[in-house]
């Protein structure tokens, strides 16, 4: 019952942070087909992907390696400890540590994607792929394997519709994520009403 509960209130939660960076998105796109908006503001919320250097690029790609390594080694733990920290403590593991662990990744995470994505969408880009694969999978592991997939598909997505468009690439791409997760959500309830 608690856990039910527990879930409900996440999903109300993820649906908020989501209809917030998908609205936020649309108005910025709504903003750039005005002819005199400047962008500057756009750049310094939204980050600027396309002024993406090589320097920046193995930045993001050596914390990439980080986080990764982090997470692969602490899975288990961090995972047991983000569900429930009583049974985190009764498997003998330290919550304290496993929560710093978990807040360095989302740190380094953060400082590589401020000048991709920017400080607005930084959330949405770690809350929309993750909350559309929630609908589908059936474990933690396939829930992160989606959520980094879809994530990647928004991105390349969101990149060709800024091209073809001419509107701005991080709203873009928040835009496709944000189009994953209503799709994935509809095929979930259906999914879940059928079985």
């Amino acid at each position: 019952h608690l856990s039910i509960r527990r879930q409900r209130q996440m999903c109300i939660r993820d649906s908020l942070n989501i209809v917030y960076s998908s609205s936020l998105a649309i108005a910025i796109l709504a903003l750039s087909r005005v002819e005199t908006y400047r962008g500057g503001i756009q750049q310094l919320l939204f980050g600027d992907i396309l002024a993406v250097s090589h320097a920046d690029l193995a930045i993001i790609w050596g914390g990439a390696a980080l986080v990764i390594a982090l997470i692969s080694w602490r899975w288990s733990p961090l995972l047991i400890t983000t569900l429930n920290e009583e049974l985190a403590h009764a498997s003998g593991l330290n919550p304290n540590r496993e929560k710093l662990i978990l807040t360095l990744s989302l740190g380094i995470t953060v400082a590589v994607a401020i000048k991709v994505v920017g400080v607005l969408l930084i959330a949405a880009m770690l809350i929309i792929p993750t909350a559309a694969a929630r609908n589908l999978a059936r474990t933690p592991e396939a829930m992160a394997v989606m959520g980094a997939v879809i994530g990647i598909i928004s991105a390349v997505a969101g990149l060709k519709a800024a091209y073809v468009f001419d509107t701005p690439a991080g709203p873009s791409i928040v835009c496709v994520a944000s189009t994953f997760f209503a799709i994935f959500t509809t095929i979930g309830s259906v999914w879940r009403k059928q079985s």
